[in-house]
């Protein structure tokens, strides 16, 4: 005797269950929705005030019209030639010809058939069984694969564009793609509109309340939050390697640990982090820390916070960030230790300005440091990630405008930028949970330091974006900096070179290319996964894998073929490194020696929020 099915449940092959899309409460239902036109209410309020204020000025115009400007050239080569346009049309309208077949056949048989399309490996939008199993979504979901992996073709095969465009031009159809997703409104992906039905519109509410409360806190922006943020608390349980302020400037402060072994390595170690994020991706929790395994290793470790910069901070250029940041934490070295033999470390930005200040203090005399490790940093600017979609001069003007009243760029403008990298991740899957599921996002660690962003110097962020994306002068020998002409062949000292394989920011291709504008000799690492989850690998995770080899010469892919691939965290290889340079050991020293102590780490800096 055959089973019955489940009261709401269908059994193989049969229709899907339509019953789970149908309000059972239509009174409650409609009481939420008037409480979420409240909550959206307040919203609009919160997203109006500051501007009816002059609080803030909107600055949509300007990236849109450049969005524009880019998809005209694309659409000018495609309509250009008559056979051209058509044979793209010929491409989508067969793709849609497909879909509709399958849905056709689906209707008449009853059966899933084979897919136009599949989403990518790795895609997580798709994963509800309703995607496959319901003929109406799963026709949204070939569609929209379709039409996104076409407009993606029109750019790939659009020749004749320069590759800026061709880069900026993919850059914003996978932003379009991305927020047009089936999977971001709630009618059209299953998982919301089941969500929706079986709370009666409880969701809907709350998601609603966290979007006033979210544009509220950004001040009339949306400052998306992609973490439980109240969990953390820099100095509690996020940056809590023990060590002193042994220095402060006008825009840093410089960080002395406190040792863990009994002897230390003779050469202090002085680490520049980027300014764009704040230090401590480099001590989010001891387990995690690079910090406090350098501390561990025996490394006296000294380490540049950067000031989170406001109005008094727009003049502080480059040269200002060398002087009042690198060169001064070498000079808290010398009185704080004796030394002035340093082992420095840049990473991202911080690297990029650590490899132009080598150039500049090679011209200058100046050879305290004696060896140099960059993780994730670029010199040459050729092959760069996808920041460089937001740097032409068009753009770079638009900046410099933004920044020119204040004196700073905002903290939330660099964070967008960077959301943006990666939108699919770090944008809409925190738009579809917290104001459409209506559900608080999890605490995370990465994602709290994440969003908390800082503020761009005016003068500082002019300078990097010109002289680095848009003109690359460093590697081209022609930066001016303190009257001096820079070069970076002029760097002899021994240099480890760290990129990350599946890195966005600082592509590994760019990474190695710039290894032969070195003068000395350059150790290049490549180590497995990202920007951030690459170089904060300990060893204890035991994940991930790095690369060695010969010289960084020649062909990238050359090298790769011939490099030795290792399982786990590049950090011991680097320790080994660090050791074949000077392996001498003296007694450890504890901060407060020769200088004077201005409070316990991470200081007061790193503490300031947008």
């Amino acid at each position: 005797m055959a089973k019955a099915a489940e009261p709401g449940k269908a059994d193989a092959g049969e229709a899907p269950d339509v019953d789970q899309y149908i309000v059972k409460d239509p009174e409650r239902f409609a009481l939420n929705l008037a409480r979420m036109i409240e909550q959206a209410g307040k919203a609009a309020s919160a997203w109006v005030e500051p501007r009816e204020r002059g609080e803030l000025r909107d600055s949509v115009a300007e990236p849109m019209a450049d969005m524009v400007k880019t998809f005209s050239k694309v659409t000018e080569y495609w309509l250009s030639d008559p056979s051209r346009a058509l044979e793209a049309q010929t491409r989508l309208f067969a793709g849609y010809l497909t879909v509709w077949g399958n849905a056709i056949s689906r209707a008449r048989t009853g059966e899933e058939p084979s897919e136009a399309v599949a989403p990518d490996r790795g895609d997580k939008r798709f994963q509800d069984p309703e995607w496959g199993k319901n003929a109406f979504f799963d026709f949204l979901k070939q569609v929209y694969l379709v039409t996104s992996r076409w407009a993606n073709d029109l750019v790939e095969r659009a020749d004749g564009l320069d590759e800026h465009t061709r880069h900026k031009a993919s850059f914003y159809v996978r932003q379009v793609s991305n927020a047009i997703s089936p999977s971001n409104f709630i009618l059209t992906n299953p998982e919301l509109f089941r969500e929706t039905i079986a709370s009666n519109g409880d969701n809907l509410v709350r998601g609603m309340k966290m979007l006033a409360e979210d544009i509220a806190a950004g001040k009339g922006d949306l400052k998306l939050r992609q973490a439980d943020y109240s969990r953390f608390e820099v100095g509690k349980n996020i940056a809590t390697t023990p060590g002193k302020i042994v220095g402060r400037s006008d825009v840093a402060e410089i960080i002395q640990y406190d040792p863990a072994t009994e002897t230390v390595l003779k050469r202090p170690l002085l680490i520049c982090p980027p300014w764009i994020n704040k230090f401590y991706i480099l001590d989010l929790n001891p387990e995690k820390s690079f910090i406090r395994w350098a501390v561990e290793q025996g490394h006296t470790v000294f380490v540049v916070s950067w000031v989170n910069p406001d109005e008094r901070h727009g003049a502080k250029n480059w040269e200002a960030y060398i002087r009042e940041g690198l060169q001064y934490g070498l000079d808290m070295i010398e009185k704080a230790t004796g030394e002035r033999e340093v082992n420095a470390v840049g990473y991202c930005v911080g690297g990029t300005l650590l490899a132009a200040a080598l150039a500049l203090m090679a011209q200058e005399g100046d050879d305290r440091i004696r060896s140099a490790t960059f993780f994730a940093t670029q010199v040459d600017f050729t092959y760069a990630g996808d920041l460089k979609v937001f740097v032409d001069e068009d753009q770079i003007a638009a900046v410099e405008r933004s920044m020119g009243g204040k004196g700073y760029l905002d903290g939330t403008k660099m964070a967008t930028a960077f959301n943006m990298l990666r939108s699919g991740d770090l944008i809409w899957p925190y738009v579809v949970n917290n104001y459409m599921r209506g559900k608080d996002p999890l605490p995370f660690d990465l994602l709290y330091w994440n969003a908390d962003s800082t503020r761009m110097a005016a003068a500082n962020h002019s300078y990097y974006l010109r002289n680095c994306y848009l003109e690359n002068t460093l590697s081209q020998g022609k930066m001016e900096l303190a009257g001096h002409t820079l070069s970076l062949s002029d760097i002899k000292i021994p240099i480890y070179n760290l990129a990350t394989r599946d890195d966005h920011i600082a592509p590994a291709l760019s990474v190695f290319l710039g290894s032969k504008f070195f003068g000395g000799k350059v150790d290049y690492v490549l180590t497995g996964s990202g920007h951030i989850a690459g170089v904060v690998n300990p060893p204890q995770s035991k994940k991930y894998q790095y690369w060695t080899g010969g010289k960084p010469v020649g062909s990238f892919d050359d090298w790769i073929a011939k490099a030795t691939e290792t399982p786990g965290s590049w950090w011991p290889h680097w320790q080994e490194w660090i050791l074949k340079q000077d392996e001498r050991r003296v007694k450890a020293r504890k901060p407060g020696k020769g200088v004077k102590v201005l409070g316990d780490a991470p200081g007061t800096y790193v503490k300031v929020r947008v």
